[in-house]
């Protein structure tokens, strides 16, 4: 049994969703059923309505037997009007096999209640995994409207599970068993059991029916907050009419930009808030006045606009700390580090602390080295923020004669498509295989097959170019997760990576940047943790991991990005097909840890803001002096009016990182002692890779993170090894 409002799980994901509109709240369905006499899981009701809903859909292609290699989703025979029908079957069909459980006579044992409940709504996966990773990377208005009933239903189905008191006292009894389990049984009951009493399963009749209410607000709540974010981020562009207004910007981005501007009939160059668009301009514009215009319009995403997420904001953060303490909790963020590895506060704040001080005195040399630089180069007045990216450029192409458009050249995306499945084969022993056969859902989308010794393990989907009607940044997601069936019979992952990459032009291929590289090798890395995932049930598969240990597999991946060996086997120019010369890759190497204290400045303040949010500190004060004390670690420019960060911030508001942004933090803490086993033994040391597949990759959410994590190390994580890979020692 899956948690199905985030079956989809959304890794990485930078920061924007949307749509046309706003979302009318619903009111709660009424919950009576779900207290006391629980008729909701009626067999004889249910098999009366599935027969009934059967002829409706019996030619519905989310509900029949997919015959499409590896049981693909038939992209070119689904049609948006199949979905309610189809998820409404299912839900039944899913309380068909959770009904089946509560009725059985035999005593409740971990086969026919823990199990059976992993195995149960397999439909319900199935086409949630589409609906949901589509409602993401190729959204429109009919999804969206489409994702508004069936959230509620969703929540609703979700709900009449965790406070069914039937269910929940087989399961008890389960877990209040002395049954000699083996480490991934025992594991999967912990999980199932803990996820019973956290969805409320203890509470009283009173007080299920309040919480049933409060988490179908909340649903609604978190989908109009990135609708709003969407919406926002395509509300905005520029059409150029005269290069001088662009001086600076490269002529690569000038031909993105004319592209975008022909596509849309439009005469000129059309510059958005789409990720290479507005970096070309944050990055590259010589004109100071047009960098504030498009910084002020994306800091100031949904916040006094026509999207305004500010109440939202405070609806989400004021419902989850009722849910938390109706629960037993001090707060949320209590509530949410139960189950990761910090398991509370302190553990978080302990970690801010440590990197902090070494942060900000590296952050603040930064700075002051910035801003000299920029006076020298024409800046009158204060350095803004605005400023920063511009002159970074231009300070690191001065002291590493550094070109990010030269090193461009050399990262044509197939190349470096080619070069990231050659570092997994040379770990790992993957083979990619390109298949033309499966459907995909846009042109743009290309399929691998991926074997390990000959035999296929996965279906790697990517998606790597902007559209309008596809969420901001980079995430892995998966339409199936692997698990293993009651026959042992092995169902293989079907994972998809969705990016927002520079797009090619009538003029020149795709070319990614040194950070669209990273940003790659993070995603890639995720995704090895679900193809390589090898476990027996689904609630454990791949990613189902403490949302603080989620990051330790795509953080590791990146550090083979400045790689001479690595970036050599693959980065070739796209012209001339010349290797990358090492001098440029010393170079790429020697910036590795520009502005290394700013940045770490920047994420720490992300995570005391999100746990300023979900903190018990109270939440009375104005949003922007929440944001203004949250985040001092990282202020060094004079305040903006008209910016707020939480508006847009979709991690904690609509991503599942709620009380959880420090986990890339503490992530990267683990990443960085982790590798330094590589660096002892050689980066491309297969038996070191080999463990790291051994105790992590394959292992899932089937053993406890931090005996994993020792598992590999040999011992618990240091802090020692970031500080120095980020030159904060």
């Amino acid at each position: 049994m899956k948690n199905l409002i985030f079956t989809s799980l959304l890794l990485c994901f930078a920061i924007s969703l949307s749509a046309q509109g706003k979302i009318t709240m619903q009111a709660a369905p009424k919950n009576e059923k779900i207290m006391g006499k629980n008729t909701t899981f009626d067999i004889k009701k249910i098999d009366t309505e599935i027969e009934t809903m059967a002829k409706e859909v019996k030619n519905n292609p989310l509900v029949k037997d997919w015959n499409t290699p590896f049981q693909t989703p038939p992209f070119n025979e689904i049609q948006n009007k199949h979905y309610m029908p189809a998820f409404e079957y299912a839900i039944l069909l899913a309380k068909k096999d959770v009904a089946n459980i509560i009725n059985q006579k035999e005593e409740p044992n971990f086969e026919n209640t823990i199990a059976a409940l992993d195995r149960s709504g397999e439909l319900l996966n199935r086409i949630s995994g589409v609906f949901f990773n589509l409602l993401y990377s190729n959204t429109s208005a009919e999804l969206q409207e489409i994702s508004k009933k069936i959230q509620p239903k969703l929540t609703e189905y979700q709900n009449e599970i965790s406070l069914n008191n039937e269910l929940f006292k087989k399961v008890n009894i389960v877990y209040n068993q002395k049954a000699k389990l083996n480490s991934e049984q025992q594991m999967l009951l912990e999980k199932t059991y803990l996820s019973f009493v956290r969805n409320g399963a203890k509470l009283n009749p009173a007080q299920k029916k309040e919480y049933s209410e409060l988490t179908m607000k909340l649903t609604m709540l978190n989908l109009e907050f990135s609708e709003n974010v969407l919406a926002a981020t395509n509300a905005f562009e520029m059409v150029f009419s005269s290069e001088k207004e662009l001086a600076g910007i490269p002529q690569s981005a000038l031909d993105i930009a004319a592209a975008k501007a022909e596509a849309k009939g439009k005469k000129g160059w059309l510059f958005d808030l789409s990720t290479p668009s507005y970096l070309a301009i944050m990055k590259y514009a010589d004109n100071r006045d047009l960098r504030n215009k498009f910084f002020l319009r994306s800091a100031s995403k949904c916040y006094k606009d026509g999207f305004d997420n500010t109440d939202v904001v405070y609806q989400i953060v004021r419902l989850r700390q009722e849910i938390a303490k109706l629960l037993g909790y001090e707060d949320y963020a209590s509530y949410a580090l139960e189950d990761r590895m910090a398991k509370d506060k302190k553990h978080v704040y302990n970690l801010i602390d440590e990197l902090a001080k070494p942060s900000r005195e590296a952050a603040e040399k930064e700075i002051a080295s910035l801003e000299e630089f920029a006076h020298r180069h024409g800046l009158e007045g204060e350095l803004q923020r605005w400023d920063v990216s511009y002159f970074s450029e231009k300070q690191k192409n001065e002291m590493f004669d550094f070109n990010e458009e030269e090193l461009k050249e050399y990262f044509k995306l197939e190349n470096v498509i080619d070069g990231v499945f050659g570092l997994a084969k040379m770990l790992y022993g993957l083979e990619f295989k390109e298949n033309n056969k499966i459907q995909v859902y846009q042109k743009d989308v290309k399929v691998y097959n991926v074997l390990r010794n000959n035999k296929q393990i996965a279906v790697l989907y990517l998606d790597f170019f902007p559209r309008d009607n596809k969420k901001g940044g980079a995430w892995m997601t998966s339409f199936r997760d692997q698990h293993k069936k009651e026959n042992g019979e092995n169902v293989i992952p079907l994972v998809q990576l969705v990016m927002n990459f520079t797009p090619s032009t009538a003029k020149n291929p795709s070319l990614l940047t040194f950070d669209e590289l990273t940003t790659f090798m993070h995603e890639f890395g995720h995704a090895l943790h679900g193809m390589l995932s090898d476990v027996t049930y689904s609630g454990l598969s791949g990613t189902s991991v403490p949302r603080d240990f989620v990051e330790l597999p795509s953080q590791i991946n990146e550090n083979w990005a400045s790689d001479i060996k690595f970036l050599q086997s693959f980065a070739k120019h796209y012209k001339t097909g010349k290797v990358i010369p090492a001098e440029l890759v010393s170079k790429v190497k020697k910036m590795e840890n520009y502005m290394a204290g700013y940045a770490s400045c920047r994420q720490l303040s992300y995570a005391l803001l999100d746990m300023t949010w979900h903190d018990a500190k109270g939440i009375d004060k104005d949003i922007k002096e929440i944001e203004k004390e949250a985040m001092a670690l990282s202020e060094f420019f004079p305040e903006v009016e008209e910016s707020c960060m939480s508006t847009s911030f979709s991690h904690i508001f609509a991503g599942g990182y709620a009380a959880g942004y420090y986990s890339y933090k503490w992530s990267e803490v683990l990443d960085a002692d982790a590798f330094s086993l590589f660096e002892e033994n050689g980066i491309f040391d297969k038996k070191t890779a080999q463990k790291f597949y051994d105790c992590i990759l394959s292992k899932g959410g089937s053993r406890d993170a931090m005996k994993m994590f020792i598992d590999f190390r040999g011992r618990e994580p240091e802090v020692k090894a970031l500080l120095k890979r980020s030159g904060l020692l």
